[in-house]
């Protein structure tokens, strides 16, 4: 029953995306007859290293999503903090719900199945509802730097925005996908060397970083080579 679940939810998902496409990246399934695995691209974020960049991945979901969360991991070679060796990629966002078994990261800032619709705005926030509660709320949400989507506000009549509340952004009743990609594109903008997946790309990022922007250069170099 939840894999039927699942499966519905992640057809309506991809549709979503195909009618409305997102700057920044690109998704389809890697077998037509299996829609538990996806095949993702992401261009390098604009005024970052991996600007120009195409790097490919495989964002494979459980079968009671969204009660937990997708994996993603790059198929492109790249070089990252928050990216393991063999690709896998390592933020709050994408770990299971729950308090961390190692005490690094706050239960909230884990994967938290939240029901919610967005939309994006011309102010660089990204809009919606928030469809659990019963009254729906216009609220906003900022990136932070570890690469959650976290911080959201309520946005009055009057275009201001005073503080809502601060909830971990897990699962989207429509764009989910897409808020999980954005994480990982935040991520590329903004390496978190506090608890790397890489510890060498962590600290070649602090202490040598013009070694780390060739390691970076040539990864995006190939990616575009593979194109």
């Amino acid at each position: 029953m939840a894999a039927s679940q699942a499966s519905l939810l992640l057809q309506k998902q991809l549709k979503d995306l195909c009618k409305n496409p997102v700057d920044g990246f690109s998704a389809g399934l890697v077998d037509e007859n299996n829609i538990f695995e996806w095949s993702v691209t992401i261009i390098g974020p604009p005024d970052t290293l991996y600007e120009g960049g195409f790097f490919n991945a495989i964002m494979s979901f459980p079968n009671n999503y969204p009660n937990s969360p997708p994996t993603v991991k790059f198929t492109s070679e790249i070089w990252h903090p928050n990216v393991y060796t063999d690709g896998r990629v390592c933020i709050s966002i994408l770990h299971p719900p729950g308090e961390d078994p190692n005490g690094y990261e706050l239960a909230s800032e884990r994967w938290t199945p939240v029901h919610t619709s967005y939309k994006r705005d011309t102010s660089g926030y990204v809009a919606g509802e928030i469809l659990k509660e019963e009254r729906s709320e216009k609220v906003v949400q900022k990136r932070n730097r570890g690469g959650g989507i976290r911080n959201w506000q309520l946005s009055e009549g009057d275009g201001s925005k005073i503080p809502l509340l601060s909830i971990e952004l897990g699962v989207a009743d429509s764009l989910e996908v897409e808020s999980i990609v954005l994480s990982i594109i935040s991520m590329l903008s903004s390496p978190n060397d506090e608890s790397p997946a890489n510890v060498e790309a962590a600290k070649e990022w602090r202490d040598r970083r013009e070694d780390f922007k060739k390691k970076v250069s040539r990864c995006v170099r190939k990616s575009q080579e593979m194109l």
